[in-house]
């Protein structure tokens, strides 16, 4: 009896140790049927008919992280909310010592190009001089930095803002030699560049995130906006030096000009779905908070606004599959299930148009370590998705079975 009780002790204890493996593998791949067992395993799949009745999948419910198809449910939701039309825009002013005011609520193209046209445009209006030159940054009352950001010199960790100059990033490009040029040849050479450039190797050209590690994203912001319009105030031919300053626009100050976004938000949904454009994905998703709940923007009015959309269009329960803290997905907190996002898509058909082709169908991919997924349209336009928090990326030869009839109708 002892040795009975001896032995039913090394069995409890070797069934203790080997439990966690044995759930997870329940859990990675579960219910997924041949032959994309042996390519999931962690992660789901689905595909439902036009109607939007699931046909086929496995681990329908469980959330995954998204990654940038969670730019899917932002570009649904904002264009309700905002409008295929909706354009962003900047004003200016001007007071009685020249100085220039720029008030904006989170223009994404607000390029070198861009303000070329605005200079135009002030010129026409009796701009004749600009002295100080303040960024007014009091539509934006943001809690943090972008979510998801690693704070990292990469363009896509940009922050975002209210006045916020060519992407919040800077182009470069070092010669053999060592001298440091501007890396395009709309935008002309400023000083930032110089500093931002130091660590670039020579010979080399690249874009560079202004606000590397935790920086005042405010003051940084500000300092290249101030850079570009002064240099390109410059080639225009306006007079004027000064000091940069940031304060709210004074009341006293005299409207001169108010500049709508060359694009507008269905423009920019398809830039930010084809280019998986964090920047534009999350001033889009901020302007859509700010317009439904209120200016200035915040993250909270943004994610209150965009699930309150979801539900209205998806239903509660669907809504709920979704967690967000952003618009780009780049937040590893980020989840949505496979039947969320197939709901999403069957909202989303009209503008699937938006989306860039993947193995000849429209598809929005989303990346990042060890998350591999894939949201779109079957050639007959019925929704798919591959979700894979795995370190294998599978997601191709999945597309492809479903594509060769491995999701039948």
């Amino acid at each position: 009896m002892a040795k009975n009780r001896t032995m039913n002790l090394v069995l409890a204890l070797f069934f203790l140790l080997i439990a966690p493996f044995i759930s997870s593998q329940a859990v990675f791949g579960a219910g997924c049927p041949p032959p994309f067992a042996g390519l999931i395993q962690n992660g789901a799949y689905g595909v439902s008919d036009l109607e939007g009745k699931v046909i086929a999948g496995c681990n329908l419910d469980t959330p995954y992280v998204p990654a940038s198809i969670l730019k899917v449910p932002t570009a649904l939701a904002a264009l309700a909310i905002l409008g295929p039309d909706y354009r962003f825009k900047t004003k200016f002013y001007t007071d009685a010592q020249d100085s220039l005011y720029i008030q904006g609520v989170g223009d994404p193209m607000l390029t070198s190009e861009e303000i070329r046209l605005i200079f135009h445009e002030l010129k026409q209006r009796g701009l004749r001089q600009v002295n100080t030159i303040v960024v007014d940054v009091s539509q934006f009352a943001l809690e943090y930095q972008s979510p998801g950001s690693e704070f990292s010199d990469n363009p896509y960790d940009a922050p975002v803002g209210p006045t916020a100059v060519n992407f919040n990033s800077v182009p470069v490009r070092v010669t053999p030699q060592g001298q440091v040029l501007s890396g395009e040849e709309l935008t002309p050479l400023l000083p930032m560049m110089t500093e931002l450039a130091s660590g670039v190797s020579r010979g080399s050209q690249t874009r560079i995130n202004i606000c590397q590690g935790r920086c005042n994203a405010n003051r940084e912001m500000a300092r290249y906006t101030a850079q570009l319009f002064r240099a390109l105030q410059q080639e225009a031919g306006i007079p004027g030096h000064g000091a940069l300053v940031l304060k709210a626009t004074p009341a006293t100050a005299r409207l001169l000009y108010e500049h709508r976004s060359s694009k507008n938000v269905q423009e920019l949904t398809a830039s930010f779905l084809k280019y998986s454009s964090n920047f534009i994905a999350n001033l889009v998703y901020l302007a859509a908070g700010a317009e439904k709940l209120g200016w200035p923007a915040t993250w909270a009015k943004a994610d209150q606004a965009v699930q309150h959309e979801l539900a209205r269009q998806l239903g509660a329960q669907t809504a709920a599959a979704i967690v967000h803290r952003d618009g780009s997905g780049l937040y590893r907190g980020d989840r949505v299930t496979a039947r969320a996002m197939l709901e999403v898509l069957r909202a989303f058909r009209p503008y699937a148009g938006l989306m860039r082709n993947h193995e000849g169908v429209p598809t929005k991919s989303g990346s990042m370590k060890g998350v591999w997924n894939y949201a779109g349209y079957l050639a007959d336009g019925r929704p798919y998705v591959i979700l894979l928090n795995q370190a294998g990326n599978q997601r191709i030869p999945i597309l492809r079975m479903l594509l060769r009839g491995g999701a039948k109708k």
